[in-house]
């Protein structure tokens, strides 16, 4: 039998500079490596091509919406990280610039008890409803997790992430998808080519 090719995601980890930076870098190594783990391949710009090797300014999202332009054909979905608040205009100006026209789906990392103060604060809650909204201004719809906030590494996100795997191969197998209809042209009815000719006989009196 042939061998599947292995499903690829364009990932976006957002970032934004009011929030600690390490968190994004953390957050990005994490994804990488659950998705990787999962059998996925990722197409993401490297952690010295934008800060930290996510995006949060429009050079960064221009950047990266190229590099997935690039891998068009190579890329079944996108999934948007927010490891923090993240910065939605760039996400949406990354999916604008890319334009694969592919399912996406927002994931945002739970801030932990304890961990509150700005040096360790996400609030990826928050940023989360900020990159829908953007991404419905431009209507590109999405796939959010089943909570509002999943850790990468759980295993409700593995289960979002596998509903998200096979939403991509439905959406991708429809869009190649060719009908063909085979089997003889129903005749006329009698009855209803009499009723035509009974018609024509009464309009020409």
């Amino acid at each position: 039998m042939p061998q599947t090719r292995k499903m690829t995601f364009g990932l976006i980890v957002g970032n934004r500079g009011f929030f600690p930076a390490h968190l994004a870098l953390s957050g990005r190594e994490e994804m990488v490596r659950v998705l990787e783990g999962a059998g996925y391949n990722v197409v993401i710009p490297g952690v010295d091509e934008t800060k930290v090797g996510a995006i949060e300014s429009r050079q960064e999202a221009h950047l990266c919406g190229n590099l997935f332009k690039q891998h068009k054909d190579e890329i079944d979905g996108v999934i948007v990280t927010l490891p923090n608040f993240g910065d939605e205009r760039a996400i949406a100006e990354t999916l604008k610039v890319a334009q694969l026209n592919v399912p996406v789906l927002i994931q945002a990392t739970p801030d932990e008890t304890g961990k509150m103060l700005i040096t360790h604060r996400r609030d990826s809650f928050c940023g989360k409803m900020s990159a829908c909204n953007n991404l419905r201004q431009i209507d590109v719809p999405y796939t959010l997790t089943e909570r509002h906030t999943v850790a990468p590494g759980s295993a409700a996100f593995r289960a979002d992430l596998d509903r998200f795997a096979a939403v991509c191969r439905v959406v991708n197998g429809l869009r190649k998808l060719r009908i063909l209809a085979i089997g003889a042209r129903p005749p006329r009815s009698t009855r209803s080519a009499t009723a035509r000719n009974s018609w024509r006989s009464r309009a020409s009196m």
